[in-house]
């Protein structure tokens, strides 16, 4: 678990009051900046030691002496004495301004003062929460994605989504604050991978608009990260959402980019990917030949023994690829498609119950395309109901327009 550590400007919020008691004796800048959030010296105490106690601060701020800091002078009229070190610092961190220029009389105008608190105290926050991102919170950022990924695989998007949206945005949040470029590049690559499956969860809801904006967002982070096999990738995911609204040229030429930028930048197991989502474009482009040709070389690149490390976002081996390349044939409305599809279906884990679904719905259609309407039936009964079960839109609509 890890915290984030909110603008002082927050802190407003535990506590409200009408009528600011030192508003009347304001004479310094801490003054003009308790008087500007209609603070009284015991709300800002209690509002100081707390935030003493949430960041190791050996101070304490009574309310008396709150008020004797915001007028500049003690009770009896005489000028403040020099400030103990504990106070000191517990001003400077929890304002975000230095000492002197807190206690110094002014003549500032409020909006100067609000202007200084809210856009300086803001920044300093931010800058703060960015030095949180270490290693371990981005390991533990890394883990919750994955553990993300193995639910959608069993459960379906239906249910993740809105938190995996929540999550992108508190990543990129994150991101804009981090000054440290190796932490920033280790957090844009849990990025590239959050983004892309947010892309590939919208895409199986039907939200078409939805997830080629996150798979834009991918891209973005995948510069950040300083990785051309990451934007390869976030490219490969695209093409698929312009394969699914007819844009199927476009998918061929996206593919075909993201296969020149990951020559021989990319692991072994990642250019067969893209080069198994290069045919798979192939073959909606009713281009037969080329589509086996890539699927031929895909197979001949993939490594026997696969490191995960390489790839860690990608599950993929030789079964998979077997998948897509029957799901290709089942495009080009090749009788060969039946007999891969079906041996892929023997051998598919159960985990993969959306992948199971597409791989039916391809059965559906390449024997109806050959007349084996009974077969076609049942796989297409059984598709329904995994459609079902994992909240897959994008699946129930080929079925639909399969069987209507």
């Amino acid at each position: 678990m890890y915290w984030v550590v909110l603008p002082w400007s927050s802190y407003r919020t535990l506590v409200t009051t009408e009528v600011p008691v030192v508003a009347r004796h304001r004479s310094t800048l801490l003054g003009e900046l308790l008087h500007e959030r209609g603070l009284t010296p015991e709300q800002f105490s209690e509002q100081a030691n707390l935030f003493a106690y949430e960041h190791g601060i050996d101070a304490t701020l009574s309310a008396r002496h709150v008020n004797r800091l915001a007028t500049g002078r003690r009770t009896d009229g005489r000028p403040l004495g020099p400030v103990r070190a504990g106070t000191k610092r517990l001003l400077e961190e929890m304002l975000g301004v230095p000492i002197d220029r807190l206690l110094k009389p002014t003549t500032t105008l409020p909006a100067e003062a609000q202007a200084w608190s809210a856009e300086a105290l803001e920044l300093r926050a931010r800058i703060r929460c960015g030095r949180a991102v270490d290693r371990e919170t981005v390991s533990l950022l890394q883990q919750k994605l994955d553990l993300t990924r193995v639910i959608d695989r069993r459960l379906g998007a239906s249910v993740l989504l809105g938190e995996l949206r929540a999550q992108i945005r508190q990543m990129w949040n994150l991101l804009g604050n981090v000054l440290d470029q190796q932490s920033r590049i280790a957090l844009a690559r849990v990025l590239v991978d959050a983004s892309t499956l947010a892309g590939w969860q919208s895409l199986d809801q039907g939200l078409l608009r939805e997830s080629w904006e996150h798979y834009e967002q991918a891209r973005s982070a995948a510069r950040v990260a300083e990785s051309s096999a990451l934007e390869a990738y976030a490219c490969a995911g695209q093409a698929v959402v312009l394969l699914d609204v007819g844009e199927t040229e476009s998918a061929v030429e996206l593919t075909r980019y993201a296969c020149a930028v990951a020559e021989h930048r990319a692991p072994g197991l990642l250019t067969s990917w893209l080069l198994a989502g290069h045919g798979e474009a192939l073959a909606a482009a009713g281009d037969r030949d080329g589509s086996l040709r890539t699927f031929d070389h895909a197979e001949w690149i993939m490594p026997t023994d696969s490191d995960d490390a390489e790839a860690p976002f990608l599950v993929f081996d030789g079964t998979h690829l077997t998948r897509w390349r029957g799901g290709a044939l089942a495009r080009l409305g090749e009788p060969a498609a039946v007999e891969v599809l079906s041996g892929v279906l023997d051998r598919l884990h159960p985990e993969f119950a959306r992948a199971e679904t597409a791989l039916r719905v391809d059965l559906v259609h390449v024997l109806s395309v050959h007349g084996e309407r009974r077969d076609a039936s049942a796989h297409a009964e059984r598709a329904r109901l995994l459609a079902a079960q994992v909240g897959s839109v994008r699946q129930r609509r080929r079925l639909e327009a399969l069987t209507s």
